[in-house]
């Protein structure tokens, strides 16, 4: 990604049509077996990757179409967890009950079944510690395993090295670490319904486990996520990035990806302090807003960016995920012509800048 100008890339998880909601929850109350969910899984994957390729994508996922969501896949593929104990975010979360420990894999069947099906570079994605201890620790189900957040945060880091490893192995181009929690700090009301007292505690204890789960991993381009969090169409929080921008100095990985282009960022001024040694995501279309954006727009907003970061460094990206979770009510062909204006924003950018 880093040789080309302006790669494009997708954050993780697309739209899900009804039926694969349909199946994923059908899989998940028992109505169908794990293998009988596979195979009709499989093929919606193949139609997802056909998508991305026709969107004009140079990277790509499996849509996240096995997830129930990009951060309980944790608890579903490691043992400790016990479903919908936690009534965090609004929706029934797993909590942590139990010592955690690698049961199966979290990613890497994906990016096998993935891999063969596509010329394009694959992304796996995964949640990083902070937000996992976040969402799935509670103060009653899970203090007899773990007193504290943390020692379930310092828990996860083994288990997620060992995933990276095995999506390694099974072709994936890019890692990527999910934490939208790092963003969400950054907004005073958050922090405060959160109990959150000491944010730069909060922040660096973000920074150094997503370090200690990276450290000396080779082979494989990294990333981290950062969002304000959203379900259907809208945001959980919102404000600029300065606030974390030296939390992010601390990270020692090779792209973050940042949502730039809502509203609910404050603008593009926070990047003046973004660090020089990683590459810049640059979130450049806005998932949240149903109006699909044109490619001058995108090209726009892009051009806005490299007054703040070089050109060779900016990787472009939507905002977030579509549907990170599949609760979450989102349109496919709106995401489709979202990505394709995306794509072709970035041979416009290409065709000016070379």
């Amino acid at each position: 990604m880093a040789n080309a100008l302006f790669p494009t890339t997708v954050i993780g998880s697309l739209p899900r049509p009804a039926w694969v909601r349909e199946v994923i929850l059908d899989r998940k109350a028992g109505r169908l077996s794990e293998e009988e969910a596979d195979r009709l899984l499989d093929r919606a994957i193949e139609s997802a990757l056909l998508m991305q390729e026709r969107a004009g994508l140079e990277e790509v996922t499996d849509g996240e179409w096995r997830r129930e969501s990009y951060v309980k896949v944790f608890a579903e593929r490691v043992r400790g967890f016990q479903a919908d104990l936690n009534p965090s975010g609004g929706l029934p979360y797993p909590a942590v009950v139990a010592p955690i420990a690698y049961h199966r894999p979290i990613a890497a069947q994906e990016i096998e079944f993935v891999r063969p099906r596509t010329g394009r570079r694959v992304k796996a994605t995964l949640p990083a510690p902070y937000i996992i201890g976040r969402r799935m620790w509670h103060p009653e189900h899970s203090k007899a395993a773990y007193p504290t957040r943390e020692k379930l945060m310092a828990d996860c880091v083994p288990v997620l090295r060992q995933e990276i490893e095995a999506v390694r192995a099974a072709g994936a181009d890019t890692v990527q670490l999910d934490e939208p929690w790092l963003s969400t700090l950054v907004d005073p009301g958050f922090r405060e319904k959160e109990g959150v007292t000491d944010v730069r505690y909060e922040m660096d204890l973000c920074a150094d486990l997503i370090n200690q789960t990276l450290d000396g991993i080779e082979g494989i381009e990294t990333g981290m996520h950062l969002c304000h969090a959203h379900f259907d169409h809208k945001h959980a929080t919102e404000g600029p990035y300065d606030l974390i921008m030296p939390a992010l100095a601390r990270v020692r990985i090779g792209t973050i990806f940042m949502e730039y282009a809502t509203p609910a960022a404050g603008g593009l001024a926070s990047l003046a302090r973004f660090p020089e040694h990683v590459r810049l995501g640059l979130g450049c279309i806005d998932h949240c807003d149903r109006r699909v954006e044109t490619p001058e727009e995108v090209v726009a907003r892009v051009e806005e960016a490299v007054r703040y970061v070089d050109r060779g460094r900016i990787t472009l990206h939507p905002d977030c995920g579509f549907s990170p979770s599949v609760q979450n009510p989102m349109d496919l062909d709106e995401a489709y012509l979202k990505l394709r204006a995306m794509c072709q924003a970035a041979e416009m950018l290409r065709a000016r800048f070379r």
